[in-house]
């Protein structure tokens, strides 16, 4: 009886022990299980990069030889120009009559371009520009005729502009003096004095220079260059000091002042 008994209890730890062995088998594959899968997944991510690299090197190759490859097809597939001898003769003649006739347009532009330093002076856009050897040397803005028209009590009239066409340099002026003319009393209500008043004179409003146009037209300085580029005057063309300065030195008496 102590035989079997005893056989019974090795048979239960055995089955005991083979039963609590079996979690530690299965715990041993699981690290390995996650492993083959991070393997998988890494493998994956890598044949994906590889595809995409493999893509862009094809694009790049195609960019790089089959457009210059392209290019040249279609330039060999474009018509070449006409020689002159498939020209027609009535073509030809009209292409050099063109010829001749912008030679001889060149020719007037050079022979009315003077070769001493000039002026143009644009009164829409209130814009000068100063040549010297036929080259723009300086431009900037000015300010012209305002065209505003005053009448006196007298019947008498004035418009205020700015002469255009070909003008000439008649005169040049350092610290020039102002005389006014009867409208500069009579645009402010005042009795217009004798032709010698004092009242007449100003000094210091026209700037370091002046340059005469003729008919009491002058290029000259202003006090008011915060209305340069506008036109506020009545007919004289106003600048600023260092345009003035530079265009006083650049033009000489006789020298043209094309104003539009």
């Amino acid at each position: 009886m102590t035989k079997i008994s005893d056989l019974n209890h090795k048979a239960i730890a055995y089955l005991k022990a083979a039963f609590y062995k079996v979690p530690e088998r299965a715990r041993l594959l699981v690290p390995a299980a996650k492993t083959q899968q991070r393997l998988k997944r890494a493998g994956r991510k890598l044949a994906m990069i590889a595809g995409t690299l493999l893509i862009l090197l094809l694009v790049f190759w195609l960019f790089v030889y089959m457009v210059p490859v392209t290019q040249e097809w279609f330039v060999k597939q474009a018509p070449s120009p006409k020689s002159n001898a498939e020209i027609s003769p009535k073509l030809k003649k009209a292409l050099e009559s063109s010829q001749k006739e912008l030679q001889n347009l060149n020719k007037k532009y050079e022979a009315m371009t003077p070769k001493q330093a000039y002026m143009v002076i644009n009164t829409s856009d209130n814009h000068f520009f100063l040549y010297r050897d036929r080259k723009l040397v300086r431009e900037g803005f000015v300010s012209t005729g305002s065209y505003v028209r005053l009448q006196s009590h007298d019947d008498r009239e004035w418009l205020f502009k700015t002469p255009k066409g070909k003008q000439t340099v008649k005169g040049k002026i350092t610290n020039p003096v102002w005389r006014r003319p009867d409208w500069a009393f009579i645009e402010e209500g005042l009795a217009v004095p004798s032709a010698t008043h004092p009242s007449r004179y100003e000094y210091g409003v026209l700037g370091d220079y002046a340059l005469s146009l003729g008919d009491g037209y002058l290029i000259h300085g202003t006090l008011y260059k915060r209305f340069l580029g506008m036109p506020v005057t009545h007919g004289c063309i106003r600048m600023n000091d260092e345009d003035l300065e530079a265009t006083f030195k650049t033009l000489n008496i006789g020298s043209r002042v094309y104003i539009y």
